[in-house]
This record gives C-alpha cells, structure tokens and sequence, in this order.
C-alpha cells in the first residue's frame, strides 16, 4: 500500500532567518564563586586559592610563582590543577586593545525582539509569518500590520520574502530526494510530500524515519510536524491539524484518522470553508455520511474532489521534484521530412538552439539525447557523449552529423528535440597559456572518433593504490590526467590473465628460473632479477591472507625479456602451492 510522509514547518519564513527564540540557544550556567573561609583551621592552604590542597610547595601562604626561581618545587611536586587552563588564544588581543576572542564570565545570548515578515495583499500590509515573542503578543499571521503596530509600537516587521522560502523549500525537496526516497517535491508555502512507500523500511521502520527527519530538521533550526498516512492529502491534513509532532496513520484506517479534524484540513478555499460553516459542518467526519450531489451544490465540486483524494478514492500524483532540469532544443516541423539533407538541417538547427541554452545558463553539454520522433508515432533515439563540456554549436553539429546514417526516418519526422541530459558549469577561461604555449585542444579529435568507435575504445591507463599488479591500473578517459606512476619497473602491457609455466628448473627460495616452457616452447634463461615480493590484500578476501607471490625479470638467450612470477615463499606451504605464472612482457 502506498504510504506518503507529509512534513508541515510552520515557521520556515521566521526560522529561515534565523529570528526565532525556539532555537535560541540557551544561556551558559554563570559560574558560582566558592565561599571564602578566612579561617581555615588546620589547613594550611586558603580555600579560595585554587591550588591543590596537601602541597610542600603552598606552606605558608606562598605561592609557587612569587618564590625566586631556585626555591621554585620540581613540577612533580606541584601535583594537578583542580582548575581547567585558560585557552591559549583567548587573551589575543585586537588592533585596539581589545580582547578579541575573550567572552565576558557572564554572558547571556541575546534577546530576540518580536518580530514579523509582512506581505502586501491588495492595498494593505499584513503579517505573514511572526516569531514565538511576536506569538506570545497575540500577533498571528493574517493580521494587517497596522493593528499589530498599534498593539505593540517597537515591533520589528521586514518584507517577507516568499521566493527565497521556496528555494530553501526546494533544497530540502532535493535533499530528500537524494538522501530519504526516489520520489519527493515541495509542498509550498510550509511543507514537503514524501512518497516512503518501500523506503521506511530502510531506516528502521516509519516511526524511526520520523523521528530521524524531526531531528535532522531541528539540526537546521527548523520546527517541524510530521504525519505518514496513505494518501497525500490524509498525511497534509494530518502533519498540520494533528496536534501532535509526529502522527502514524496505520495502513487502511485513513479515514478514521482524519475524520475528527477540521474542515480546513482538507485544503478548501475560504468561500467553502465559508459554505460549511453556514449549514453547521464543522469536521470531516460530517461530511463522509452526506451524498454527493447536494454537497457539490453546497461546497462545489473542488471541496468533494479534496475529499476523495483525503480518503484515497481518487488518486493524487506527487510531482517528482528534478534536481536538474536540462536545456532542451525543439524543432516541430510543418510537414514530415525524411531525406538526410532535411534530417541534417534539423540537426544543425537544434545544435544553434541548444548551444544559446547552454550559453544562457553557463553551462556545457556533456551528454546529449537527440529524439527524432516520426509519424507513426515511434521515436528515433541517439546519444552522443562529449570528452568535455561544450557548447560550441559547430562541433555539436559535427557530432550529430557523424550519426546520420543511424536515423531512419520511417514514414517522415515531424518532431526533433535535442537534450543535454549531463551538463556542466562552463565558464570563461584565460588563454594565457594557450597564447605562449600554442596548445592542442584534444577534446574536439576524441569527441569525433569517439562518435564512430565509442567512447568506451578511446581511454587512458592510470594508476590505482593496489600492490597487486592486475589491480594497479584501471582505463579513465581519454582526456583525464592520470596520477604519477610507480618508480617500479613494469610491464608497459600485462596479459589479461597469468598463463601457467611448465617444466620449470629453479633453486629455491629466492633463485630466478633457470629454464621454463610457455606457449609450447623452451625457454633457457641467462639473467634474472628478484624476487619482488608482493602479499595479497587480504582486506578483500579470505584467500588472499596468506597469499605470497615472488615476481621476477628475466632474459632468455634471444634477448626476451618477461615478467613472472612464484606463488609462495618456498618456505611455507601456507602461501602458496610454488607453481610459476607468466604475467607479463619487457618491449
């Protein structure tokens, strides 16, 4: 059963700027000075001196510092502070004289003055969001500014800023998406819709998931409810007329969960809200028993369309927010084309229109999704991948020019929408270096082979942080820069797996082979060089615990070189069954 979170932040105008006092952090406890006794008794050490009480070196009164310094005790007879050390950068002092980063011993944070976020509605300022002091004054949203002004003069009002609390709303939105479930979108102007069906599970059930989210939530400085129920609009209404900072609906009882809630639970306009209270319906509750027909009449159909999508018998999508929306190029075409001219002309246009899309916000295609849609209602679907990002509309022509000869066009194309599905920020750069250096770009020869072959076939070898020879070279692309190679001497190519050696005459422990066979032929060896130990990395499997392979290069009488290998020490059976391997080749 599809199960939707519902999360309400009531105070996301306020709490966004941080001007609320429900995340004011609290003030320090002030240190208490200890009581002086002037009459210590039998001690010897004043109470209020702060030094350990029993030391040779407090006798008398005198402190260890106004002694000269050949009186001064050894530091093992000083004993422990009781008292914690003055940080070392606390007494820092400012241009000014001033202590810079010193905090007074009674500090408290600072108070927050009531404080509203106005918007304009018509001809009048009203109060859109208010603080917990401005709360506390009776200062609630919806009251024009004015009379909130003449209940308290020194109230602090600002322009909300409804923009900049969907972006943050968004952020989250995303954040969910990357982090909680596949599929999540704001719910503006206080909330987010999470769609968990499948995923609570995943942080240890939906009430654990709640209560993660809240404490995430509070993390941020952000008050927040929430509510999971079946529909959308069950866990909406739930999330903010619950009561409660989190609320469960169990599976198949949504409408007993929201039947004892308001009517402005179910998101109707004022003038059905209006409606209701004229004939007396208060709660949901009273208007599931009633038939549709004179309800719609009564409330209109938008209020019996809320309700069904509460209670689940109509369906209620969640637009899946998109992290990225990626610049598109369209071309519609009056009548279908289908010769490679016309198809050619289409491609050359819509590289013109997406290359000013990219240029419009920065960016640079790395990857493109050219669909050719025709008119039996099939699409023609290429992708074309780019070594860097680009924008310049005379290679991402080029590029799609070199697919042409996969298009076919069918009975005609009508439609042709190129998309950079992966794009990267691009920006100006400094041609200093291209001016003195007179460099090659790369990018645009590896875009173009790449576009015949893949850009599977083009790649570079880099290194990787393995001892194992076979695990210390991966393929990157082609343009990437790879790492500094090992000083050891390797193989420029190894084979794709060690092959077996056969009749092999060698001393051991540690003596290279004297002959060996590979491939069917005899090999008689007149210099060697090892052995090179190398241990497996038993941090990946079990087998490779006690693994030892002892590598060698050796030369036969033609003057080959190659490179092979022992397994084991030739000390202990546990390392390896003493069998050579041929891994690789000199030249």
């Amino acid at each position: 059963m599809r199960r939707v979170a519902s999360v309400f932040l009531p105070q996301l105008p306020i709490e966004r700027l941080g001007r609320d006092t429900a995340h004011k952090p609290p003030e320090p406890a002030r240190p208490v000075a200890p009581p002086v006794d002037d009459d210590p008794g039998e001690c010897s050490v004043p109470r209020s001196g702060h030094w350990r009480p029993g030391g040779r070196w407090a006798q008398d009164g005198r402190a260890a510092g106004a002694q000269p310094a050949h009186r001064q005790p050894a530091p093992r007879e000083l004993g422990r502070r009781s008292e914690a050390a003055q940080h070392p950068f606390r007494a820092l002092r400012g241009d000014d004289g001033t202590a810079v980063n010193a905090l007074p011993a009674h500090h408290a944070a600072p108070a927050v003055a009531p404080f509203v976020l106005a918007i304009r509605q018509g001809q009048r300022d009203v109060i859109h969001a208010a603080n917990a002091d401005a709360q506390a004054l009776g200062l609630a949203p919806g009251m024009p500014v004015t009379q909130a002004k003449a209940l308290y003069a020194e109230l602090e009002v600002a322009p909300a800023d409804v923009a900049a609390d969907r972006r943050a709303l968004d952020r989250l939105a995303i954040h969910a998406l990357r982090h909680w479930t596949p599929v999540a979108t704001a719910a503006p102007p206080d909330g987010l819709l999470l769609d968990v069906t499948g995923t609570a599970h995943l942080f240890g059930g939906e009430a654990t998931f709640a209560r993660r989210l809240r404490r995430f939530l509070h993390r941020l400085g952000l008050t927040a409810t929430i509510a999971i129920a079946d529909t959308p609009g069950a866990a909406h209404a739930l999330a903010r007329f619950s009561a409660r900072a989190i609320t469960i609906a169990p599976e198949g009882k949504t409408i007993d969960a929201i039947a004892p809630l308001p009517l402005a639970a179910l998101r109707l306009d004022d003038g059905a809200l209006i409606a209701a209270r004229r004939f007396g319906l208060e709660r949901i509750a009273d208007l599931l028993p009633m038939p549709r027909g004179p309800l719609a009449r009564r409330l209109g159909r938008a209020a019996i369309e809320r309700l069904d999508q509460a209670i689940g018998r109509v369906a209620e999508p969640i637009e899946r927010i998109e992290p990225f929306e990626p610049p598109v190029a369209e071309r519609r075409l009056l009548e279908p084309i289908g010769t490679p001219e016309a198809i050619g002309q289409v491609m050359h246009d819509l590289a013109h229109d997406l290359a000013a899309a990219l240029r419009h916000q920065g960016l640079g295609a790395r990857e493109m999704v050219l669909r050719l849609s025709r008119v039996d209602g099939t699409d023609q679907v290429l992708t074309l991948g780019l070594a860097r990002a680009n924008r310049d509309a005379v290679h991402l022509a080029r590029l799609l020019h070199l697919r042409l000869e996969k298009v076919e066009p069918g009975m005609g194309i009508e439609i042709g929408r190129l998309i950079a599905t992966r794009a990267e920020p691009l920006g100006a750069q400094a041609l200093g270096n291209v001016l003195y250096d007179q460099g090659i770009d790369l990018a645009t020869l590896v875009d173009q082979l790449a576009g015949r072959v893949g850009h599977r076939a083009l790649f570079r070898a880099a290194p990787v942080e393995s001892d194992v020879p076979e695990r210390a070279v991966m393929a990157v692309p082609a343009l990437d820069e790879p790492l500094a190679w090992p000083a050891w001497k390797r193989p420029a190519r190894l084979l794709a797996r060690p092959e077996p050696l056969s009749s092999v005459i060698a001393l051991l422990p540690d003596q290279p082979p004297r002959r060996f066979a590979w491939r069917g032929e005899t090999h008689d060896v007149v210099a060697g060089d090892g052995p090179e130990r190398i241990h497996g990395e038993w941090w990946r499997r079990d087998g490779e615990v006690w693994a030892v392979r002892d590598y060698y290069r050796v030369e036969d009488r033609d003057g080959r070189r190659f490179w092979l290998f022992r397994r084991g020490d030739g000390v202990e059976p546990a390392t390896g069954d003493l069998s050579w391997w041929m891994h690789g080749a000199f030249g």
